[in-house]
């Protein structure tokens, strides 16, 4: 390859836009933040690309639990869009999208479909720290693989003027997970699995019917070990229906999070006992 060659594709590599995850919590505005962003997305070395994400997260932690949705995700496309129209209006060109009520899912989420070279988080100050933003910084370390920026604000005042009140960075991350490049599309009416999530339905349907199987050719419901192995069967098939069910069509109430961890652990462990159980009946009766 030529000098010259050589020297335009090194050009073209200095021009390659810088990506940027930006976590929204708080609304984007305010002169104090604006300029804020903006100085530190004018450092960035070229171009950059701007995806924020609106996490849908719910006033309280009962409304958490509760998977009270509605609302929240209507206040973060108000926010979301208010956060657009801010930077857009301050020159920097932004994308975005409301994300899972759990602030860090949403920016695994972003995350698996924005390979961003930096997450830069959006949130109020400590002291006016809401119940999800607590520690916030300190999770997203774990969890996250970019390096992180985080930004907190203070509201003061009768008009509620974001301030900004510190900026803390942390570089990279636990390693960068191979499923956010290996992801698995099965339909487009169906949201992408991860491995994980993928194997462990497959476990759940073949272990389901192997445990109604073993059941229905046991020693019969007039008996208390065939009625112990119906009673196993029907668990177990509620709890992987519930799981497979919310992985691959409850994505529009954000089934992800404690929830999805819970059943899909709760699958793991209880369906080969139930099979195991069943079989162990059948074999004694």
């Amino acid at each position: 390859m030529s000098e010259g060659a050589e020297a335009e594709r090194a050009e073209a590599a200095l021009r390659r836009p810088s990506r940027v995850l930006v976590l929204a919590t708080e609304e984007l505005t305010g002169p104090e933040l604006i300029g804020e962003l903006r100085g530190h997305l004018e450092d960035e070395l070229g171009a950059v690309e701007v995806l924020v994400i609106a996490p849908a997260v719910e006033q309280t932690a009962f409304h958490h639990a509760l998977g009270d949705v509605d609302a929240a995700t209507a206040e973060a496309g108000r926010r979301l869009e208010a956060s657009i129209d801010e930077l857009r209006r301050a020159g920097i060109p932004a994308l975005g999208e409301v994300g899972d009520s759990d602030p860090l899912i949403a920016a695994e989420d972003g995350l698996r479909q924005f390979s961003a070279d930096e997450v830069l988080i959006v949130a109020h100050a400590e002291d006016q720290a809401r119940w999800f933003e607590e520690g916030l910084f300190e999770r997203a370390r774990e969890s996250l693989y970019p390096p992180l920026r985080m930004v907190a604000v203070r509201r003061e005042g009768d008009d509620g003027q974001p301030h900004l009140a510190g900026v803390e960075e942390s570089g990279p991350g636990r390693k960068r997970p191979s499923s956010a490049d290996h992801d698995v599309t099965l339909s487009a009416n169906l949201p992408r699995f991860n491995r994980g999530d993928l194997v462990g339905a497959i476990v759940a349907v073949v272990g389901t019917i192997v445990a109604i199987v073993l059941a229905a050719t046991g020693p019969g419901a007039d008996s208390a070990g065939g009625a112990a192995q119906i009673l196993i069967a029907m668990a177990v098939a509620l709890i992987n229906m519930a799981h497979v069910v919310g992985l691959t069509l409850l994505e529009s109430v954000h089934y992800r999070g404690g929830w999805q961890r819970f059943f899909r652990n709760l699958s793991i462990v209880a369906t080969p006992l139930a099979v195991i159980a069943n079989a162990s009946i059948s074999l004694l009766g």
